[in-house]
């Protein structure tokens, strides 16, 4: 079987899903590698490394993807619409591997079912354990948290640790992080690393601890509102509009003593919800840096800008697209892994080929089309 990794072409994107180690481990397994030239080196990949490792090299995308049984994609195919049709390149009965968006682009999903492709989509990955090592959205999501503080420290004009000197004393930098999440999580311990007093909100109690084992301090609204604020899936719900007012006061409160506001709450399938609105930007020290991880999905801060750093009532607010691909060379290596992972699950050692265990409840959640249909109960019309 021939598996084929084509260059990314998304704007905003430098990541590759493969890597010189998961090549290997395909070579290995039987499977026939076929690498875009230059497919790596936005993640700083040679051509010669993936060769090094087994994989032929093809001089374009057409015949990389030509007669494919397996391609793995960062980023969904290109459309005729979008100017380049890539899925037109796939053959009948290819399976496609990646992060399809699938909730956000269902006449695509329903392009792959008529073309005959079978898609997973891993950011639809159920959150059981047994999945951790194929879960594209925390690998992605933990470098993005700790990027997230680089950029903040980037254009934050003080330091971040208390620093005392013969001439006086710095006071360390105020964070506050809005979603404890994978992304959250690692912001939280990589703004304590350098010294950053750091407070996070999240609606879901549970992670209190988590926060607090990281050095943060929870910032808590009301303990009774949030007994039931996370989905069997580990995401936070949406909630009530009497939440939604206390913890816009809150928020509000607390921004007035923040100098460094990192926002990453999502709601998957859903637009962000709002957790910074303009009036509590106005409240905010001059400046101050918000960088908002949400700004793909409408931005936790409606003054975000995608794309974009700019500066409004004073404070900076930072909208960097597609923050993982700004560390392409490290969240390549964490994709990759997670795609290796999750095709070992339907990989036989005997005939080394694919047996795909439909019942499975990993392939159920990730399974967007089939036999020329679209399978999957979120998007099955």
């Amino acid at each position: 079987m021939k598996i084929a990794i084509p260059k990314e072409r998304r704007a905003n994107e430098a990541r590759v899903a493969a890597s010189p180690d998961t090549i290997k481990k395909f070579v290995g397994m039987g499977f026939d590698v076929v690498v875009e030239t230059n497919a790596g080196e936005g993640a700083s990949i040679a051509d010669d490394s993936f060769s090094a490792a087994g994989a032929s090299i093809a001089a374009d995308e057409e015949t990389a993807l030509k007669d494919a049984d397996i391609v793995f994609k960062v980023q969904r195919p290109l459309t005729a619409e979008e100017g380049l049709d890539e899925l037109a390149l796939l053959k009948s009965g290819a399976i496609l591997i990646g992060h399809l968006a699938a909730l956000q682009n269902k006449p695509q999903v329903e392009a792959y079912a008529k073309a005959g492709v079978t898609a997973f989509a891993l950011e639809m990955l159920p959150r059981i354990s047994r999945a951790q090592n194929m879960d594209i959205l925390s690998s992605q999501s933990n470098l993005a948290g700790y990027k997230a503080v680089l950029d903040a420290a980037a254009e934050y004009g003080r330091a971040f640790p208390m620093m005392m000197t013969a001439a006086g004393t710095v006071a360390p930098a105020r964070v506050l992080v809005l979603g404890a999440g994978v992304a959250g999580l690692q912001a939280i311990a990589t703004a304590k690393r350098m010294g950053a007093v750091v407070y996070a909100f999240d609606v879901r109690p549970a992670v209190k601890e988590q926060v607090e084992s990281l050095g943060g301090k929870f910032v808590e609204v009301d303990p009774d509102a949030v007994k039931d604020a996370e989905t069997t899936g580990g995401y936070a719900k949406e909630m009530s509009e009497d939440y939604k007012r206390k913890q816009a006061e809150k928020i509000a409160e607390t921004l007035r003593k923040t100098d460094i506001a990192i926002s990453t709450a999502l709601i998957p399938g859903k637009p962000a919800p709002v957790l910074i609105t303009e009036e509590m930007v106005k409240g905010m020290r001059k400046g101050s840096v918000i960088v908002d991880l949400a700004v793909e999905a409408g931005g936790n801060c409606p003054l975000s800008e995608y794309g974009k750093v700019v500066v409004k009532h004073g404070v900076t607010l930072v909208g960097h697209a597609n923050v993982p691909a700004r560390l392409a060379a490290d969240t390549s290596l964490l994709f990759a892994k997670n795609l290796l992972n999750f095709l070992s699950l339907s990989y036989d050692k005997e005939n080394k080929g694919l047996v795909i265990n439909w019942d499975d409840e990993i392939i159920k959640g990730t399974a967007l089309t089939r036999d020329g249909l679209v399978v999957h109960p979120a998007l099955a019309s």
